[in-house]
């Protein structure tokens, strides 16, 4: 790993949600049927989108692309913390723990671009609609999707790597459900400063940025919307972006609440609580709060599955 005294740790021992039994059995009934429905929730917006030409546009490639994360961002945390609401030991080797906190990060930080992509496509469909054939073509949305995950895996890379080459002896009790920079820096035994400035600066780029974005798409959104004369043009406006606003504030808020505070050395239930919000609880909303919302996704089903 580049330092002689990380070879220290060669495994952590993670506390999970719960010491209690019967407790561990609950959750993973909950977070079992909460995988199960985000995978086929997931599955089946990228099916429908892949099949049904009338979804072949730029809102719906965005949105395939975030089905295809949040399933790969949901897969690279729950089945291990399922596993572990199985087991009494509840160990992941060194090598095993920062592999899952990269592909965590780069999943996060990739949905975190990619809902900020989504809320440009609605501004460009409600505030410009005449330019909108011109404005998001489909190079468009192939470069904003490409440069998503360009920003995923250098976010990644940064935080991983300061984060990986701090020296970790003795203590191996991670007081969390997964490996997350957060909850590991809280073991390291050296100074953390820089790498806690580096989190936090990556966190200023990959949050604060399209959180900026999104606010400013819809305050404009707002504004063309109290205009409109026709209720139903009203409506409309509204049930195309309510269900993007949902998606935002359940991920941003609780990815803000945990990354843009200052580190302490102890982690409570309450942090680890919130994490599921952003770790777990979106990937399975997004496909439904897209699809129960959404007449088109729901026409596309009628016509795949019959009536």
């Amino acid at each position: 790993m580049g330092r002689e005294n990380q070879t220290y740790v060669t495994e952590f021992i993670l506390l999970g949600l719960s010491s209690d039994h019967q407790t561990q059995i609950l959750l993973f009934v909950i977070f079992l049927i909460i995988y199960l429905l985000t995978v086929l929730g997931n599955l089946l917006i990228i099916l429908l989108i892949h099949v049904d030409a009338r979804l072949h546009t730029p809102m719906y490639f965005l949105l395939k692309n975030l089905s295809f994360t949040d399933l790969c961002f949901s897969t690279t945390i729950v089945p291990q913390l399922l596993f572990h609401l199985l087991v009494m030991r509840k160990t992941i080797s060194f090598t095993r723990c920062f592999i899952q906190m990269v592909f965590f990060l780069i999943m996060g930080c990739t949905e975190s671009s990619l809902l900020a992509a989504m809320s440009y496509d609605r501004y460009v469909a409600v505030c410009k609609p005449l330019h909108y054939s011109t404005l998001m073509t489909q190079s468009i949305c192939i470069q904003l999707v490409i440069g998503s995950w360009a920003s995923g895996a250098f976010v990644s890379l940064v935080d991983t790597t300061f984060t990986l080459f701090l020296p970790y002896q003795g203590q191996n009790i991670i007081n969390h459900y997964f490996c997350e920079p957060p909850a590991l820096l809280k073991l390291a035994s050296a100074d953390t400063y820089s790498t806690e400035m580096a989190i936090f600066a990556m966190g200023v780029v990959i949050l604060l940025g399209p959180v900026s974005l999104i606010l400013f798409s819809y305050w404009n959104i707002i504004s063309i919307v109290i205009q409109i004369q026709s209720g139903k043009g009203r409506l409309k406006v509204i049930s195309t972006c309510g269900s993007h606003f949902i998606v935002v504030f359940f991920f941003y808020g609780s990815t803000i609440f945990t990354y843009m505070q200052p580190n302490s050395k102890k982690m409570n239930e309450g942090d680890k609580v919130i994490s599921v919000f952003y770790s777990v609880i979106t990937s399975m909303m997004n496909p439904f709060i897209y699809s129960l919302r959404n007449k088109d996704v729901k026409e596309a089903f009628r016509k795949a599955f019959g009536r």
